[in-house]
């Protein structure tokens, strides 16, 4: 199927490129609204937003097939003050923004996809966290994603369905957690980090694309949704997969209290590492959703297997 246009809002980050990439010979026109001007690329256009207030890039979301919204400031840094301000205020004021210009618009997109964060759920290790039985967590980066949720839902836009892709961590080979992960298995620290003991809840670049224009195609679907692999593992399990992969026995571990330290040295937080995040996709896997890539071991071959 050839779709007219497809939006991506903040799509100039690592996300935005799979998708851009996943959909240049699905659609006429890809327009990426971003705060830098980048060269046309084939039917790829960038149009120039703030992400604060309305401009020309308004009359390019017209009858769009679908917008999906990717803005956000990398949460990969230490949460001062002003990081956390900058965080949410990333999120929400761009997806207010995005809601007040479709609900007065005349041929909204058909559907607006937010893409949001899997981390809204607590700490799991005693069991799997889904759209219908899922605690929702503690803590700054949860109230980031309760924050972001809540902009993206309170405006109501009658003729625009909307979902909330709640996306697992992103494995990929040019950029995201996979390349950093693959660097420390070559450099010889790929063991466990913490206990190892924590899930992780992932999903191949792939079916994070593939499963956008799925939804596109299935209409009755709207609200919350989880993106990522049916098959979630530990990450003693996920480090060891990697090393099998890319031929490397051994891999030293990172205790907790070491993270810490590396953690305050390079400006992240350890919550990025030690949160236990075991979701599942279960509206995904209830209405028939197939995933080029359930298991962990399939995808990081084929990733490897990719010349960048």
């Amino acid at each position: 199927m050839k779709y007219k246009k497809i939006v991506l809002a903040g799509g100039n980050g690592y996300l935005g490129r799979v998708l851009a990439e996943y959909y240049r010979y699905l659609a006429d026109d890809i327009i990426i609204l971003s705060r830098r001007k980048m060269p046309v690329d084939g039917n790829i256009k960038t149009i120039v937003w703030d992400g604060s207030s309305e401009s020309d890039w308004v009359q390019h979301i017209s009858d769009a097939d679908m917008l999906i919204n990717l803005c956000g400031k990398n949460v990969n840094c230490r949460y001062t003050k002003i990081a956390r301000a900058e965080i949410i205020n990333s999120r929400t004021v761009p997806t207010e923004l995005l809601g007040k210009v479709i609900q007065r618009m005349t041929n909204p997109p058909k559907l607006w996809i937010n893409i949001t964060s899997a981390t809204i759920y607590r700490h799991a290790e005693d069991r799997f966290q889904d759209e219908m039985n899922g605690d929702l967590g503690y803590g700054f980066s949860v109230d980031v994603c309760k924050l972001w949720e809540k902009a993206f839902f309170d405006v109501e836009t009658k003729n625009t369905r909307k979902v909330a892709l709640r996306m697992g961590i992103v494995f990929g080979r040019a950029d995201g957690a996979f390349p950093r992960l693959l660097n420390l298995v070559r450099f010889g620290l790929g063991g466990m980090q913490g206990d190892g003991k924590q899930y992780v809840s992932w999903i191949h670049e792939q079916d994070a694309a593939k499963c956008t224009e799925w939804l596109m195609n299935n209409k009755e679907l709207a609200g919350v949704i989880n993106c990522t692999a049916p098959q979630p593992l530990k990450n003693a399990d996920l480090m060891n997969c990697i090393r099998n992969a890319y031929g490397v026995k051994i891999g030293l571990s990172s205790p907790a209290w070491l993270l810490e330290t590396g953690a305050m040295v390079i400006g992240t937080e350890t919550e990025l590492i030690l949160k236990s995040r075991w979701v599942m996709p279960g509206r995904l896997m209830e209405n028939g959703y197939k995933f080029l890539f359930p298991k962990a071991e399939h995808a990081i071959k084929d990733i490897l297997s990719i010349q960048i």
